[in-house]
């Protein structure tokens, strides 16, 4: 299924974007969503992979999809 078919409230795209730049937008766009609601981001610094994980983990969010394509690493991040 791609990205555009599945279901988000807020788009992030960080692609182009180094660490830390992908997770400090990423920690921004988390605050302005409601509990619940679902984020998708895009970036292309591999150590996102890394890094969006270890986020969701200890900020209690909740990783509920991760994929990979030619031009992006894709998350989708389910607000605690």
């Amino acid at each position: 299924m791609s990205s555009e078919q599945k279901q988000y409230d807020k788009k992030l795209d960080a692609k182009g974007l180094m660490c830390p730049e992908p997770i400090m937008l990423l920690h921004k766009s988390m605050r302005e969503l409601d509990s619940g609601d679902i984020l998708l981001m895009e970036a292309t610094d591999p150590s996102s992979e890394r890094d969006v994980k270890k986020f969701c983990q200890f900020l209690s969010h909740e990783l509920i999809d991760f994929e990979t394509t030619d031009s992006a690493l894709i998350f989708y991040i389910k607000k605690n």
